[in-house]
């Protein structure tokens, strides 16, 4: 065990204080959210300078594997040695992986490098939310969260754009310089600003559970990802990974049973308030990810949007996600009730996906545009709220590897969502174009799955064109419908989340109490 001579508390900061690092924050977490969406419209252009068409799945791939595994490392290694060090390493992680990434001359190094700066991103977004965790109190956290909920709807949006125009008017390589400047304010701000006491303790590094986590984490990341596209979903290889990271997890939970402090406490997960917002969080990052990303493909090949336009064409989606996380960020902070959003978040993101899968050729941009709103209106009363859930449900020790634990589990959630509705839009895609497409013609098509490029699209001839399009359309409809039930199992289990009060910046003895009763509560506990 560890010795420890000064226990951790927070330190909340003052108001003109926390609003200057607040900011500073929000432009960590918008770095790591664009690299996930600023790559895509891009990659055509990569393709005509490296070539290696086969390796350019891992220009995405590299990135989604190091943060997704790096995440849970990040909460625990800050739990020990302090929060601003360790973020401060993940932002010169990211900007030294954006610098070497912009200046790649080949396929290899450019993957290579979109892994560093995987690693340094899974920290911006781990620690942003735990950082929030200890200069803000629980009761004024919501309104405070609500606008990261609205960078994540920005990124979603103005990725897209900054790729397209940085790639049209620049060159492909300032998707990765932009992050330089950006990333150099970020870092002299929390450096100049941001002051939380480092606690001198006595640590035991669990390295062997870390290994295990990482190498788990990988094995099923790369099976999810291969799955369906490289090899199969039953294939030899793939099943093999997906053993691999099943035996891997078990053994690592063995090793956590064992270590003396290991870096994820598996009692954090007694507390029902962690477990029902890791599955809630799970299950909507499967939807929330797995359908969403299928919208500019909508806009692109069904409406025949630029890159450029269907970014526009995206605003919906974000003002939904602003407006009712900032909204529900401010009630919350106000009556101090959080429940009820989870429960009206995710009715409001299931008939979103009713809406979204009603779209058509001939659907109107009014109709898209509600639908779009509506469904970021349902991410936007979700997602802050688990988080806050987490953080006033355990004690700050553990603060940061329950806030990385949170993130984790809806990054996983989204990575499966991507695998299976991928395989779903694929699959029905190939039926529809057997039943509309004739054979003389579709032989000239190849695999469906390559079908999913616009630009390639678009050159098709009539009456080719409209068939493929037409297919698309239903291939997309079944996507929204089959997230439909899955965005139900997320309802389901907001019912069970049991609401704690908020603590506000000094505790009553029966707020204190209510906290330590929730460390031992029953799993999936009723209110």
């Amino acid at each position: 065990m560890s010795a420890t001579t000064a226990p951790p508390t927070p330190t909340y900061l003052p108001q003109r204080q926390l609003i200057t690092v607040i900011g500073a924050l929000m432009l960590g977490m918008l770095l790591a959210a664009l690299d996930q969406t600023i790559v895509s419209t891009a990659l055509p252009r990569i393709v005509s300078d490296f070539g290696g068409v086969d390796k350019l799945s891992w220009v995405a791939t590299a990135y989604l594997l190091t943060s997704t595994a790096a995440t849970p490392l990040y909460g625990k290694v800050s739990d020990m040695f302090g929060r601003k060090l360790v973020f401060q390493f993940a932002i010169v992680t990211f900007l030294l992986g954006s610098a070497l990434a912009g200046a790649s001359q080949n396929m290899g190094e450019l993957i290579a490098t979109r892994a560093l700066q995987g690693i340094g991103a899974g920290g911006l977004m781990a620690l942003v939310f735990a950082i929030i965790g200890d200069i803000v109190p629980p009761r004024e956290r919501p309104k405070y969260m609500a606008p990261f909920v609205g960078v994540w709807g920005l990124a979603s949006v103005a990725g897209p754009l900054l790729g397209g125009f940085f790639t049209q008017h620049l060159s492909w390589r300032w998707i990765f310089y932009v992050n330089l400047p950006v990333g150099a304010v970020t870092l002299v701000v929390v450096a100049a600003v941001l002051k939380l006491p480092v606690h001198k303790q006595q640590h035991k590094v669990d390295y062997t559970g870390a290994a295990l986590l990482v190498a788990a984490v990988t094995s099923l990341l790369l099976y999810l990802s291969w799955a369906g596209t490289e090899y199969g979903w039953v294939d030899g290889r793939s099943l093999a990974l997906a053993a691999l990271g099943v035996v891997l997890g078990v053994v690592f939970v063995l090793q956590e049973r064992r270590a003396a402090e290991p870096i994820v406490p598996l009692d954090l997960f007694r507390n029902d308030v962690v477990s029902v917002t890791s599955v809630i969080g799970f299950v909507l990052g499967t939807v929330m990810f797995g359908s969403t990303i299928y919208i500019p493909l909508y806009l692109q090949i069904v409406k025949g949007y630029s890159p450029t336009e269907s970014g526009l064409r995206m605003l919906p989606l974000m003002l939904g996600i602003a407006i009712a996380s900032i909204t529900s960020g401010r009630l919350i902070s106000r009556f101090n009730r959080y429940k009820v959003f989870p429960i009206i978040g995710t009715i409001t993101f299931t008939i979103g996906l009713f809406l979204m899968s009603r779209l058509a050729a001939d659907t109107s941009a009014l109709y898209s545009g509600i639908a779009m709103f509506v469904v970021g209106a349902g991410v936007g009363l979700v997602m802050q709220v688990l988080m806050v859930a987490v953080q006033n449900a355990v004690d700050f020790s553990v603060l940061g590897v329950a806030t990385s634990m949170s993130t984790f589990f809806r990054s996983m959630g989204g990575t499966f969502g991507i695998a299976v509705l991928g395989a779903v839009l694929t699959s029905r895609l190939g039926n529809e174009l057997a039943d509309r497409v004739p054979a003389s013609a579709a032989a000239r098509l190849g695999d469906p799955k390559q079908l999913e490029n616009p630009a390639a699209i678009v050159k098709l001839p009539e009456p080719v064109h409209g068939e493929v399009v037409e297919s698309f359309v239903h291939a997309l409809q079944s996507v929204f419908l089959w997230s439909i039930p899955v965005a139900v199992v997320a309802f389901v289990f907001s019912l069970l989340l049991r609401e704690v009060p908020l603590r506000g910046r000094t505790p009553s003895p029966e707020q204190r109490a209510e906290g330590e009763a929730a460390e031992v509560a029953p799993v999936f506990a009723l209110d």
